[in-house]
């Protein structure tokens, strides 16, 4: 044990040898929490002669359950395996098959997966007769899961809902969903830890035969558990109080998800005479990065408070750059890697942190041609579902031959077209041979089909044929516009609750911004042209997962994760934090908390970018900087300025040929003074070319022009930040 007492601090000591009653152990982003994890465990057994079989270490992930039993493992050998060292669904999964019939299963039960639950939950809506149009088994799905965290059951969840017409017809579903999989003696994956808790609740003997078991009972990462998660940690441990949790309360960004943050807050209420030691010593970064980082999350009110710090030099300043536009950011990050990469870094060295995966795309198409990239916790841009189906429906107006892009959209959304419709409408065409779109204009002749089918069928055709009439004269970004409203895509997301719904309404609205610069920057700007580009980006080799390679991903998905340099995008007020932060305190809370996840990854360099001017669905808008770099002092940041390019970043579409001179390095001179300005005016803009000044608006604090471009429409500006110059 001499050998792991001299690898740790005072503090991780501490935490290592306070076995005995309840323990809260604060550990800062890079304190070393897996190595006092496994070496508590290899103290307990070895030093204090604890039976391995009474430990019960729960964790979150399998990969950081196997990680941790294989470090002890290390220390104390085989003795390791006699240990529960598991995920809360695992372990509950072994509780159950032992003791489940107490609570009237079988032990031989079924888990759904999520794809078995939601064709239960489809069969209990037909049964129910609930239309997928009012309500979607998505929503519904969501619904029951939020219930099931909250330890609230189908009877509960009706009697609170029986006044509200949706949620009780979500309470109906949820009803005869929970009787059917107990006719089926199966469980859903939420059921694990809810029967668990219940099966506590209900049978005192075999609580009572798990607490004199688990007589130690160890947590890591407690500030992701829900209620039903604490709840049965609670029970567990309620009798010998020797439970020891781990986790950091400014790390808790899963809120959305489920996560309460109060487990961690209260547990010194929970449990009286609670040790609370804090892990502050960072072993990850450079003291600049970790002084960014406090000075962000002490703006947090709601938080147990701690400050990380380092032995390690003070390494550089933060580099920030805020560019112009959304795509002049990308072209920064993109030159920035290849001089980092001139300098002798490795790709693989570096990440982009961003925090919405709508944000990849222009990053993407930077680095398409000169930089590997690997796009982690997300699909690439080109290849998500929901900007898949609407590029099928540009595909087959472009082409209505095009079989497998019909295919593809004929039921999304949902219009009643089964696949035993289509299958027969395919081999219609196959004896005729001819394509489907040419059998789907003989759907009234096709033998077999229903009169509700055809119908479907017809109004299908009669929406792609307007779209087929108007693609010539209408700009390929309306024309989206037009297909995800008139098509019913876009009401079906916006009339879900759930979180990865309304990602992809961003993701669509990304896609309308993608065409909008397209259109900008191409001469040719028909249909055909915009998807043979989108193609080229689209259908690149993927790179080795395990080549080098610079990594792209959410905050979110980066968390636990570690790299030498990062680039943390988007660092605008409506973005990075988002607008939601502004109308509520635990929402900015939770993205500041996020802010410091994303600048902790960084161990030795951390860029923050971001830019005045955004394009979201099609839209140019203007945004501040974010109210995080505000927060951090200004004598911990250099502004990045213009550079010379080492190689050109080149696109299939676009060759760029950026200007990185940052804007806050310019001098108010060379702004344009309101005086300067009239109507009439004649200006000249750094994106949009020539224009003229055609109104003057005071009325807001801000003095707002909008200006006739030349080649670009009419776009509204803020004098005080438009790059604008008189001609």
């Amino acid at each position: 044990m001499e050998n792991i007492f001299k690898r740790l601090n005072k503090e991780q000591i501490e935490a290592v040898k306070t076995v005995e009653g309840p323990v809260l152990i604060l550990a800062g982003a890079g304190s070393g929490k897996t190595t006092v994890l496994t070496s508590r465990i290899a103290y307990m057994i070895r030093e204090k002669n604890i039976y391995p079989s009474s430990i019960l270490a729960i964790t979150f992930t399998n990969k950081a359950a196997g990680e941790m039993k294989e470090r002890v493992k290390r220390i104390i050998g085989e003795e390791a395996d006699r240990m529960w060292i598991s995920t809360f669904h695992s372990a509950c999964v072994r509780i159950l098959r032992r003791d489940i019939d107490k609570i009237g299963y079988n032990s031989n039960f079924a888990i759904y997966d999520s794809d078995d639950q939601r064709v239960l939950i489809r069969d209990c809506m037909k049964e129910l007769s609930i239309n997928d149009k009012d309500i979607t088994d998505r929503e519904i799905i969501g619904k029951i899961g939020e219930a099931k965290d909250r330890l609230i059951s189908a009877d509960e969840f009706k009697r609170t809902n029986s006044g509200n017409f949706r949620t009780n017809k979500i309470a109906d579903v949820y009803l005869l969903y929970e009787k059917k999989k107990k006719g089926f003696n199966a469980l859903d994956f939420d059921d694990l830890i809810i029967k668990t808790v219940d099966l506590f609740n209900k049978n005192k003997e075999v609580l009572d035969f798990y607490r004199r078991k688990f007589k130690y009972v160890m947590v890591d990462e407690y500030q992701d558990t829900n209620h039903a998660q604490y709840k049965l940690v609670n029970l567990l441990s309620q009798e010998h109080k020797n439970i020891c949790v781990v986790g950091d309360d400014d790390q808790c960004i899963y809120e959305w998800r489920g996560a309460d943050i109060n487990n961690i807050l209260d547990f010194e209420k929970d449990y009286k005479n609670a040790k609370v030691i804090k892990l502050e010593e960072n072993y990850r970064s450079y003291g600049n990065i970790l002084k960014a980082a406090n000075s962000v999350i002490q703006h947090n009110t709601n938080r147990k408070g701690k400050a990380l710090r380092t032995e390690a030099e003070d390494g550089e300043k933060l580099r920030y750059f805020r560019a112009e536009s959304d795509k002049d950011e990308a072209r920064f990050v993109a030159s920035e890697i290849l001089r980092l990469k001139d300098e002798g870094k490795s790709f693989g060295d570096i990440a982009v942190l961003y925090r919405t995966n709508a944000q990849s795309r222009l990053f993407e198409e930077c680095f398409i041609n000169s930089i590997p990239y690997k796009l982690i916790g997300g699909t690439r841009f080109y290849e998500r579902r929901e900007i898949k189906d609407i590029l099928s429906y540009l595909k087959l107006i472009n082409n209505p031959l095009d079989d497998i892009s019909l295919k593809r959209i004929i039921n999304v959304p949902k219009r009643n077209i089964g696949d035993t419709t289509v299958q027969k409408i395919q081999e219609y065409a196959n004896e005729l041979e001819l394509s489907l779109y040419n059998a789907l204009l003989d759907v009234d002749s096709i033998p077999g089909l229903s009169g509700r089918s055809v119908t479907s069928v017809n109004k299908f055709l009669s929406l792609i044929n307007s779209f087929i009439k108007i693609k010539e004269d209408m700009k390929v970004s309306d024309l989206i516009k037009s297909i995800i409203n008139d098509s019913g895509y876009l009401d079906c997301l916006q009339k879900s609750t759930l979180v990865e719904d309304r990602a992809r309404i961003e993701n669509i609205e990304e896609l309308v911004t993608s065409a909008v610069q397209f259109e900008e920057s191409s001469e040719d700007q028909s249909l055909e042209k915009y998807l043979e580009d989108i193609t080229l980006v689209a259908d690149v080799d993927k790179y080795d997962e395990d080549a080098d390679a610079v990594t792209l991903m959410t905050l979110h998905s980066a968390k636990g994760l570690e790299f030498p340099i990062v680039f943390m995008a988007g660092m605008e007020n409506g973005v990075f934090p988002g607008n939601k932060s502004f109308s509520m305190e635990s929402e900015m809370e939770e993205s500041r908390r996020l802010c410091y996840v994303g600048i902790t990854r960084a161990k030795e360099r951390l860029y923050l970018t971001g830019a005045e001017m955004r394009m979201q669905y099609g839209r140019h808008e203007f945004h501040s900087e974010s109210d995080f770099i505000l927060e951090i002092p200004k004598d911990l940041i250099e502004q990045a300025l213009q550079r010379k390019i080492a190689k050109p970043v080149i696109n299939k579409r676009v060759t760029f040929e950026p200007d990185f001179k940052s804007y806050l390095n310019k001098n108010t001179e060379n702004r344009l003074e309101e005086s300067q300005v009239k109507i009439g005016s004649k200006v000249k803009h750094k994106l949009f070319g020539k224009g003229t000044v055609i109104t003057i608006d005071k009325s807001t604090g801000s003095t707002k022009l909008k200006i006739a471009f030349e080649n670009m429409g009419i776009k509204d500006l803020i004098l005080d930040m438009a790059p604008l110059e008189l001609i």
